[in-house]
């Protein structure tokens, strides 16, 4: 029965503050159900994640290596620490998700985060890559974070220049890497006339091939890009000031709803329709713009289950004045 600490990423603790433990705890619990007695541990002034496990199998190591907080792992023997070995789990170099700094970027170990609890929620076996889908893509930290992994992103984002500022950079980051890939901008048609843009690039590694497709456009209008293809999991973080909308979406008396539940509201049932049954829904969102009771009202009503109680009420934490950032994820039967 060893008992195990987990060493945080140095960083983890600037990010969150205070709350660096919490979340970390939550995320394993949900993710790693072969642990138990999690909680945190100071030693020597320093904060470990510390848990219990009967053994540990190569598959359960990368389970904790997958960790958005994970830098290294210890047995603690008595008085000593023996470290474990954890295995490499990205298939990409990380300065994959790390170069790229922008303002409203979302954090990229909360994406990691969010990212893991949504797919350890998918009740699908795997049939090759995991299908993610963040419609809500911005310049596309939740489509690296599931192509770091080893799984195929796509995306769709509404503004033109975040769309092309992502495809930019994955261009210039595949070449400068040496990595076999074709990555190319093509226009959308409809009708004979162009509509939108559309980004793919896909990577050839040792052993497997990753695809990463983008469109321009507004995310009510997802499904009808994307046709009849369907994903396991939909990851995003919903807007705290709503710019994904579409640009004539105008809402009487001449002005535009621009509140991030109002988008919800039109866009949930879309995202759902796109899930394969099995598939889970991992969302973001602002608490002071929306109830957490609403919006798994919202989330009912598209025909999904929500993951409830437990560690899933412990992700809420503090980013700045006015934001109370939670997550939600829901699966579809």
């Amino acid at each position: 029965m060893p008992d195990l600490l987990l060493l945080r990423t140095p960083s983890a603790n600037r990010v969150y503050a205070g709350e660096a433990a919490a979340l970390s705890a939550a995320e394993l619990e949900i993710c790693a159900p072969f642990t138990r007695d999690i909680a945190d541990v100071d030693l020597a002034g320093v904060g470990y994640l510390g848990f219990v496990a009967d053994e540990l199998t190569e598959d359960q190591l990368a389970i904790v290596s997958t960790q958005s907080t994970a830098y290294a792992l210890y047995e603690r023997e008595g008085a000593l620490l023996r470290p474990l070995q954890l295995p490499d789990v990205e298939v990409l170099d990380e300065d994959l998700i790390t170069i790229p700094k922008y303002q409203g970027k979302t954090n990229e170990q909360f994406t990691r985060l969010l990212l893991n609890v949504t797919l350890a929620s998918v009740q699908r076996e795997a049939d090759g890559p995991r299908q993610v889908l963040d419609p809500l893509a911005g310049r596309g930290t939740t489509l690296s974070s599931a192509m770091l992994l080893g799984h195929d992103g796509f995306g769709v984002e509404a503004d033109e220049k975040a769309f092309e500022q992502m495809a930019a950079f994955h261009k210039t980051w595949l070449r400068r890497k040496r990595i076999k890939h074709t990555a190319d901008i093509t226009p959308v048609r409809r009708d004979g006339k162009a509509v939108g843009k559309r980004f793919d690039a896909t990577i050839r590694l040792e052993g497997r091939t990753l695809q990463l497709t983008s469109f321009t456009g507004d995310t009510r209008d997802s499904a009808d890009l994307f046709g009849k293809k369907k994903f396991d999991a939909i990851v995003t973080d919903a807007p705290y000031g709503v710019v994904h909308g579409s640009t004539t979406d105008v809402r009487g008396g001449g002005k535009r709803d621009r509140t991030p539940a109002r988008l919800l509201k039109d866009a949930v049932g879309v995202w759902s329709s796109q899930l394969k049954h099995g598939g889970a829904l991992g969302l973001s969102w602002n608490t002071f713009g929306l109830s957490r009771e609403d919006l798994a009202e919202l989330l009912q009503g598209a025909g999904l289950i929500v993951r409830a109680d437990g560690p899933w009420e412990r992700f809420a934490h503090r980013v700045d004045a006015s934001i109370r950032r939670d997550l939600v994820v829901a699966v579809k039967p």
